[in-house]
């Protein structure tokens, strides 16, 4: 019987052995083994309950823009755990001068399509509100090669845009630096508004009129069950979706999960791939699905192919950390109206974010507690993350208490750790991953996936886990 070896047990691992048993033909009988070196799966996602709190260690929640994630949820029986964010508390905060102002309404992660809330936010200087609106006539970029986030939004928002806006909302979601990302494979959407309408404010602004034309291509109706906002999750924590996906793919017929399972080497006899263990064991496989973070997937194969491994190396990480903190609600005086605060670097503070957990989300924290979740560490501040558990909590609880007037002893406080989990999709990122899957065709039936090449996000790493699990059969059928 044929084998194919996923390496790596997190969602995207998971979700491509579900995958190669989702898509399996009619007929084909292959054998699935799954190799995770942690004693637990689901790599960055863990949910933890304590005291009547549920607290997301990891990601909290994926897009519903990217449909990859709630697809596989309803394809898991999940539909009726989604869970949309409380919309009646949408706002979000930026910290500028010390003080708390709300993103002006109809700003779409960096682009304004409304005058009034614009004209009328204190978050934005005047200089920096004309300039914001001169976008529209600032001409297209002639060269279409890559470009920083940061070089792209001064050159068509200006620099306020990108120290108050664009940088604080970016580092909340990538941990990155603008002055390195790449705008091309970080923001796709935004350099294709450009390209096509030569300006986002327009682009964006035709779009919605689109969107209202009589006979305009609408989104379907809304089927009965949850209401779908940009922003998911599941009732009962993301936990569940790995939890899930591990008890189908364990009642599956010739799939087997092993936990504590180190891997060690990978090589190549003729057809047959042989993957190493510690402790010496061989597992032959005809393909392998490489599910772990590239500079893992660099160690394995520096002596199957010195120069993908060297590439892969080129795609750098950032470590953060994410600290849960509770309180009695009655010691906030703060109204909460909102998900949460961001943080520009300006501000020189130790936090790059905030959210309000218990008003982002139902179902988190008992009715008289308020649960907030700070996020610590990313390109710039990453000795941070090295703090000791009560040093971070610490300094968590001084931020809170300068920025939000919070002083008072927490009923709850956990603190999490993902030291170099976050790939940076820097400059010239496009190409490194083309030219690392070109030089993967020397090698069929070997597959990589995870959050380092194509998306970081949790639909992402679905949507490839799909795309490799499919070549993978294509391979050994």
């Amino acid at each position: 019987m044929k084998r194919v070896v996923v390496i790596g047990g997190g969602i995207a691992g998971l979700s491509a052995a579900y995958s190669l048993r989702e898509h399996q033909p009619k007929g084909m009988d292959f054998e699935i083994v799954l190799l995770e070196k942690k004693e637990t799966l689901g790599g960055n996602i863990r949910t933890e309950r304590a005291g009547g709190f549920l607290i997301e260690g990891g990601p909290d929640c994926f897009l519903s823009e990217k449909p990859w994630a709630m697809e596989l949820c309803k394809r898991l029986g999940l539909t009726d755990s989604l869970l949309p964010t409380n919309e009646s508390n949408r706002k979000t905060f930026v910290l500028s001068r010390g003080r708390l102002h709300e993103l002006p309404e109809g700003v779409i992660l960096m682009v304004p399509t409304k005058i009034l809330p614009l004209a009328t936010s204190s978050l934005i200087s005047l200089p920096g509100k004309i300039r914001m609106g001169m976008e529209f006539f600032i001409p297209r970029r002639k060269d279409r090669g890559d470009e920083t986030l940061g070089d792209f939004v001064r050159r068509r928002l200006g620099a306020e845009a990108l120290e108050k806006i664009a940088e604080p909302l970016v580092a909340g979601v990538h941990a990155g630096d603008p002055e390195t990302m790449s705008i091309r494979a970080s923001f796709p959407k935004f350099v294709q508004l450009e390209e096509e309408h030569g300006s986002l404010i327009r682009g964006m602004l035709k779009r919605m009129a689109q969107m209202k034309r009589p006979g305009a291509h609408k989104p379907a109706p809304q089927k009965p069950g949850p209401k779908v906002t940009m922003f998911m999750t599941l009732k009962e924590g993301l936990s569940l979706l790995i939890d899930t996906l591990t008890e189908r793919l364990s009642k599956e017929p010739d799939t087997k999960i092993y936990k504590g399972s180190v891997v060690t080497s990978l090589s190549r006899k003729e057809d047959i791939f042989e993957v190493g263990l510690e402790g010496g064991k061989l597992i032959q496989a005809d393909s392998v699905i490489i599910a772990a973070p590239a500079y893992a997937a660099s160690s394995l194969l520096s002596s199957f192919d010195r120069e993908l491994s060297e590439k892969l190396l080129t795609i750098p990480y950032v470590s953060t950390a994410t600290v849960s903190i509770a309180f009695k609600r009655s010691d906030v005086k703060h109204p909460l109206n909102g998900f949460g605060f961001v943080v520009p670097r300006t501000e020189g503070r130790s936090i790059m974010a905030a959210t309000w957990t218990s008003v982002k989300f139902k179902y988190r924290a008992p009715d008289d507690s308020v649960l907030i979740r700070c996020f610590v560490g990313g390109s710039k501040n990453a000795e941070l993350v090295s703090l000791s558990d009560e040093e971070m909590i610490a300094m968590v609880k001084g931020e809170l208490k300068e920025i939000m007037g919070i002083d008072a002893a927490p009923v709850l406080a956990r603190v999490f750790r993902w030291i170099n989990s976050m790939p940076q999709y820097t400059i010239g990122h496009e190409e490194r991953v083309a030219w690392v899957e070109d030089r993967l065709n020397r090698h069929p039936g070997l597959y990589l996936t995870g959050s380092a090449y194509h998306g970081i996000g949790i639909s992402d790493s679905v949507r490839y886990g799909e795309v490799v699990a499919k070549k993978a059969l294509h391979h050994i059928g």
